[in-house]
C-alpha cells in the first residue's frame, strides 16, 4: 500500500474513519481522506469498491455507522444533503440532473432561487430573478450563447456544461462530482475535466470526483484515493498510484503502468 499523502495547511475536508454496512455487507470500512481548497481529490477502484458509498456519505445521502464528516471545521456527519448544499457544496451527478422543459438560463435561476431561499416566488415574477447571475454563471462555463434555449435540445455534452452551472450557483467551496464524464465523448470528456480543473484551482474550489476514465483520472487529479471492499488501499499523487502494484494488479491491470 502507498504511503498517504496529506495536503499542506488546513483541510477544507475532513474524513475520518468513515464505515458503512449494509445487512452482511460492509461497503466502506474506516475511510480516512482530506482534501485542500482548489485541491482534485479523485476515487477510484472497481465496481462495488465502495465509492458510491463514500461519496454519499460525503454529500448526506447516508448516514455513516461510525466516524466524521468535517467541511470547514464544522461537523457535517448525517446532515441532509440540502443542509450540506447550503453549507458550500455542490454536487454533480453520474446521469446530468436538468429541467429539460426550461431552457438553460432558467435552471440556472432556479438554483440561484432555491439557494436564496425564495422558491415560494409565484414563477411569473420569478422569472427575472437572478437572471444576470444565471448568464454570468453561465459565461463560465462556455454555455452563454444557450442561455435561452431549452435544455432538451442540447447535446449531453452541452447538458453537462448547465448541471456544472446549476452546482455552482450555490457558490460551494467544494464540488463533489460523481462520474463527471459518464456518457461523454472523448472530446467532450477532456474539454469538461479541464473547465473543471480551471474553475476549481483559480477559485479555491476543492473537487472530489469518482470517475472510470483513467485519462481524466491521471490527467487533472491532484491525489488518487483507490478504494478495494471499501478499504483504501493506496492514496497518494497520481504516478505514485499508477505505479503501485497492487494497484495494478486488482483494478489497472497492466495498461496504465
Amino acid at each position: 500500500m502507498s504511503a498517504a499523502v496529506e495536503p499542506v495547511g488546513a483541510p477544507l475536508l475532513a474524513v475520518r474513519g468513515l464505515q458503512k454496512r449494509f445487512g452482511g455487507v460492509v461497503a466502506a470500512k474506516n475511510v480516512s481522506f482530506s482534501l485542500s481548497p482548489g485541491e482534485m481529490l479523485a476515487i477510484i477502484g472497481p465496481n462495488g469498491a465502495g465509492k458510491s458509498t463514500t461519496f454519499n456519505m460525503v454529500g448526506g445521502q447516508l448516514r455513516p455507522d461510525a466516524g466524521q464528516v468535517v467541511l470547514n471545521g464544522r461537523d457535517v456527519t448525517g446532515l441532509p444533503p440540502r443542509q450540506v448544499w447550503r453549507l458550500g457544496v455542490g454536487r454533480t451527478f453520474q446521469v446530468a440532473q436538468a429541467f429539460l422543459s426550461m431552457s438553460v438560463a432558467e435552471n440556472v435561476q432556479m438554483a440561484h432561487i432555491s439557494h436564496h431561499g425564495r422558491t415560494r416566488s409565484l414563477w411569473p415574477s420569478a422569472r427575472d430573478l437572478y437572471r444576470d447571475d444565471a448568464l454570468a454563471l453561465l459565461a463560465r462555463v462556455g454555455m452563454e450563447d444557450a442561455a435561452d434555449r431549452p435544455v432538451a435540445e442540447l447535446a449531453y455534452g452541452d447538458v453537462k456544461r448547465v448541471e456544472l452551472a446549476i452546482a455552482l450557483a450555490a457558490d460551494p467551496r467544494l464540488l463533489l462530482m460523481d462520474e463527471p464524464t459518464a456518457g461523454m465523448a472523448p472530446r467532450e470528456r477532456a474539454a469538461l475535466m479541464t473547465l473543471v480543473d480551471r474553475i476549481a484551482r483559480s477559485e479555491g474550489i476543492g473537487v472530489l470526483f469518482t470517475e472510470h476514465d483513467m485519462d481524466a483520472v491521471f490527467g487533472h487529479a491532484d491525489r488518487v484515493l483507490v478504494l478495494v471492499r471499501g478499504e483504501i488501499i493506496a492514496e497518494g499523487p497520481p504516478a505514485t498510484v499508477r505505479a503501485d502494484p497492487e494497484v495494478k494488479r486488482v483494478y489497472l491491470g497492466g495498461g496504465h503502468g
